[in-house]
């Protein structure tokens, strides 16, 4: 299977999902912990990203997930810091921060490892347009590299898909 090119040339669903924002005239950011800001760089390889990409923050650590994001540090040691709760405290953070309309929060075991008695592979979302909130999990099978990628993608489809509901706001 071959791996998508997320950095250099823009993937279908980035250059989608930038088409969409711009359609709309709306904002998005990321909190990224897992992908380490591929979710951004594949969505800055996009010509025009500028005008609906706000920015956004790679938070690691459990320490900068609450820090920065205000992710609070119970909500961690009760969800878990794997959770779909603080996939979407992060992306409420990214919104904060960064004041955009679209905003995902992602936080997953990459691998080789998993924990909290989640297998590697395991990557949660969160995920916020406008008013609405999503949450979901999913399993990536493959190496650090193919689960990063595949959940950057993600994030790419599934915005794009709540851009699609005319629940949404945005400019019209």
């Amino acid at each position: 299977m071959e791996q998508p090119a997320l950095i250099g040339q823009p993937s279908p669903e980035a250059r989608e999902l930038v088409k969409r924002l711009l359609d709309r005239g709306l904002h998005v950011s990321f909190a990224e912990s897992c992908t380490g800001g591929l979710c951004a760089a594949g969505l800055v390889s996009v010509p025009g990203a500028s005008a609906v990409f706000e920015g956004g923050a790679v938070c690691y650590s459990e320490r900068l997930k609450t820090q920065l994001l205000g992710v609070p540090a119970e909500l961690i040691a009760s969800a878990g810091v794997v959770s779909q709760e603080v996939a979407l405290a992060m992306a409420l953070g990214a919104r904060a921060l960064t004041g955009a309309q679209v905003a995902a929060g992602i936080t997953g075991y990459a691998g080789p490892d998993g924990g909290d008695g989640l297998p590697a592979g395991t990557v949660c979302f969160g995920f916020l347009c406008g008013e609405r909130q999503m949450c979901l999990t999913r399993h990536f099978p493959g190496d650090r590299a193919r689960v990063r990628c595949a959940a950057a993608l993600t994030v790419y489809r599934e915005l794009c898909g709540m851009l699609d509901s005319p629940l949404s706001g945005g400019k019209e």
